[in-house]
């Protein structure tokens, strides 16, 4: 049984796990929440490594074969230190940071994303492969987590929140914006509404799931992971704290999948 696990700090991977299934449609997956202890982004990297370590022992004794860690903020701290322990292979994220560079046309990219991973030393190698060619510029989607958490996908508050981080990326001249955490795709029509209210109707905004999806895809072919017949697909959902959100957000993608 191929079974994927997918684990984030709380209901922000399932914008990932949105984009597999639609590849891998008949994969056994078991999602983890780990909401008790969300939001990451300014939690130290040996809180983050010790419960990634809980919670892929929990999925590996659920017989997962290959995990992704579907968190921007998790990936940078610990990614590394799960691939030397385990013998299963990691997907991990990575800001988006190649694409906008190269779609941009007015040279200016912004980079929305966690205290965490714009500190992260991963982000900041691959940011220096391209801010000789583009100007990059960033900003933390404060209370952007917050908001996907407790279900407040629009609205005033909702647009007011972003208006926050987004303006100063606006303001710099980006007119492609990297969604660098996987909670912030399900901001997308609020984060195109805003644009539209702040003068930058045609600003773009990058997901790096589906390129996520596609790797997971080749990595299970490299490592000779069977794939399963059609039509035994199924879901196990699993958090550390309440599931309401995991509710609110299954009910969303039920509509898109």
């Amino acid at each position: 049984m191929a079974v994927i696990g997918i684990m984030d700090s709380g209901v922000g991977g399932l914008s990932v796990y949105r984009e597999v299934v639609k590849l891998l449609p008949d994969e056994h997956y078991i999602y983890y929440a780990d909401n008790a202890h969300c939001p990451y982004g300014e939690k130290t990297a040996a809180y983050i490594i010790d419960r990634a370590f809980s919670i892929v022992d929990l999925m590996i004794g659920r017989g997962a074969r290959v995990v992704v860690v579907a968190c921007n903020t998790a990936t940078a701290a610990a990614i590394a230190a799960l691939r030397a322990h385990y013998d299963i292979p990691f997907i991990g994220m990575e800001p988006a940071v190649k694409p906008a560079a190269m779609n941009t046309r007015s040279g200016v990219i912004g980079v929305l994303a966690t205290a965490g991973t714009l500190k992260a030393s991963k982000y900041l190698m691959t940011r220096g492969r391209f801010e000789d060619d583009v100007r990059i510029v960033e900003s933390v989607g404060q209370g952007f987590v917050e908001l996907v958490e407790s279900g407040e996908l629009a609205g005033p508050h909702a647009e007011a929140v972003v208006r926050t981080s987004l303006q100063p990326l606006l303001d710099a001249g980006a007119d492609t914006v990297v969604l660098g955490c996987t909670h912030y795709p399900f901001l997308l029509p609020v984060l195109q509404r805003v644009a539209a209210q702040l003068g930058a109707p045609g600003v773009r905004f990058i997901d790096p799931a589906p390129a996520v999806a596609r790797r997971l895809v080749q990595v299970m072919q490299q490592e000779g992971i069977a794939r399963e017949p059609a039509g035994s697909g199924s879901l196990e959902t699993l958090s550390s704290g309440p599931d309401a959100a995991i509710r609110r957000i299954m009910l969303i993608l039920q509509e898109q999948i």
